[in-house]
């Protein structure tokens, strides 16, 4: 209020039309509180009009004409610069001051606006990513790892068939990772990454690593470092969050992913760098899988000119229990030569 309190006294002469159809008259105008009084020139008050309602007719052209609501009922005539002036200061100063419902309203909309913008891109894709990945099947990642391995063939060969090997495969994920296990060896006949896990549980082995060795337990390594490599993530799970929102509510509500998605993700897992275990997840699973690291080491030596660091092989010097028979073996290591 210190801009009204500047101009109490202020007194101007104006013009003043009290309806559409009435004449014009000479009225004086002064301050009120948080008003401007109209009075004649008796002095005896014939309108107050409030400030902070006032609308201006005209812009800045002069002499400034004023209404006291959006009707335009009144008008008032200001020639003196001096009065113009200070109306609109107090009029601001007022403004200012007063509550603003319509602002309150404004920010509340804004900041929910913002807090829903936020949800969506921070934490509605990893809820719905949760959410997909809690409910499909694993018939349906089965499906999709089996299509995944489908989209591979152009540049890995098709996987190889042989009933005495995929017996021994069998055998050999049962070894590995329990007799209930939904875990499915297949082998292919070229793959740089040595072994891919894919959704559903399937692991994909190239035959190069069976050839290229005569101890199972390398190949198991190799098998274990590919599940050890997305220990924290489930495969499907990749696919989803490279894909986005669209990908996931797909699958969601219909069970189904686009075949140019599945095409494009096989492709790109093929050519990519094989994922890396840490080295401490995959040295704890061959120790629970009761597999020796030093094939493993070994073979990758020979493969890479690299050793895995695993540290200290907690079954160094141990006895371990048969990993395949050595017709098993036999049989996988020429399972695509049959």
């Amino acid at each position: 209020m210190t801009a009204l309190d500047r101009y109490v006294r202020l007194e101007s002469d104006a013009l003043w039309r009290a309806s559409p159809d009435a004449q014009r008259r000479d009225v004086t105008i002064a301050f009120g509180d948080a008003t401007l009084v109209i009075s004649d020139n008796a002095g005896r008050p014939l309108a107050h009009w409030s400030l902070p309602a006032l609308i201006r007719q005209n812009n800045s052209d002069t002499p400034a004409i004023y209404a006291p609501d959006d009707d335009a009922s009144e008008l008032l005539e200001i020639s003196d610069p001096t009065m113009i002036g200070a109306i609109e200061e107090v009029r601001k100063a007022l403004a200012k001051s007063q509550p603003h419902p319509g602002k309150l309203r404004y920010l509340l909309t804004a900041g929910l606006i913002a807090i829903t913008l936020l949800l969506a891109i921070f934490w509605l894709p990893g809820a719905l990513t949760r959410q997909t990945l809690a409910v499909v099947p694993l018939p349906k990642r089965i499906e999709i790892g089996t299509a995944m391995l489908g989209y591979m063939e152009p540049l890995t060969g098709p996987a190889c068939r042989a009933t005495r090997a995929e017996d021994a495969a069998t055998r050999f994920a049962q070894r590995l990772f329990g007799s209930d296990t939904a875990a499915r060896i297949v082998v292919v006949p070229k793959l740089d990454q040595n072994a891919l896990a894919l959704p559903g549980g399937l692991i994909v082995v190239g035959r190069d690593i069976l050839e290229g060795t005569d101890d199972p337990a390398a190949v198991a390594g190799y098998i274990l470092a590919s599940r050890a490599a997305i220990q924290h993530s489930d495969p499907l799970e990749n696919l989803l969050v490279q894909e986005g929102l669209r990908t996931t509510f797909n699958l969601l509500t219909t069970g189904v992913i686009a075949p140019t998605i599945l095409n494009q993700n096989a492709q790109n897992l093929v050519t990519g760098a094989a994922p890396q275990p840490r080295p401490a997840v995959l040295r704890r699973m061959m120790a629970d899988a009761l597999i020796p690291q030093a094939p493993y080491r070994a073979a990758a030596d020979r493969r890479s000119g690299n050793t895995p660091d695993l540290g200290d092989d907690p079954l160094a010097g141990e006895t371990v229990p048969l990993i395949l028979s050595d017709s098993d073996w036999v049989a996988l290591q020429n399972i695509c030569n049959d």
